[in-house]
């Protein structure tokens, strides 16, 4: 198998709304639950999630987020966040192709899950340098990936969270690690 690019993705979404069965599956509600955890107590102001899917993530991001961007590579994953979120407050849904330039400038927190390795090395630095410099100081940073390998990853997903931190350029405090046999979720806080 071939890793996954852009176009395959538009395939995916367009022949099934919840492919991975994330609203419904029992592990991915533990995982959302683990990242929500990862954006520490009470309400968040501006929040960035990157790679939002089929909005799965984003319906929980936005009962929690004063402002949510929540952004999505391709058009078809586009239209179901869209229809996921539906007419909340507060929620902006872009198409955002990786590397490329955030909705916004400066924000609370970022969320980024199950995508760095669908990435090159190279496009991957530069999301990292690029949320580095959208995290404000003292702000959230919360990834959450597979722990194994799929036959349609571009990257290895050992270690990859430390490889985009080092990738940043900027200090992380480690905040939470939770983890399954499958995936792990870690939180920071922007030095």
């Amino acid at each position: 198998m071939k890793p996954i690019d852009l176009a395959g993705f538009e395939q995916k979404f367009a022949g099934n709304a919840d492919p991975w069965s994330t609203f419904t599956n029992r592990d991915e509600a533990h995982k959302r639950a683990a990242i929500l955890h990862g954006l520490g107590g009470g309400p968040v102001g501006r929040v960035l999630e990157i790679a939002a899917g089929n909005g799965s993530n984003s319906v929980a991001l936005a009962r929690r987020a004063l402002r949510l961007d929540a952004t999505e590579g391709a058009q078809s994953g586009v239209d179901l966040v869209r229809r996921a979120v539906g007419d909340a407050r507060g929620v902006r849904v872009r198409r955002l192709v990786l590397p490329g330039r955030f909705p916004a400038q400066v924000y609370d927190a970022a969320v980024v899950a199950e995508v760095f390795y669908y990435l090159s090395p190279r496009d991957m630095r530069q999301v990292a340098r690029d949320i580095a410099d959208a995290v404000r100081r003292g702000g959230r940073l919360i990834l959450a990936h597979h722990r194994v390998d799929y036959p349609d990853f571009v990257q290895h997903a050992a270690h990859l969270h430390a490889r985009f931190l080092a990738a940043s350029g900027v200090a992380w405090r480690a905040a939470g690690d939770e983890r399954t046999g499958r995936w792990r979720v870690q939180s920071y806080v922007r030095g």
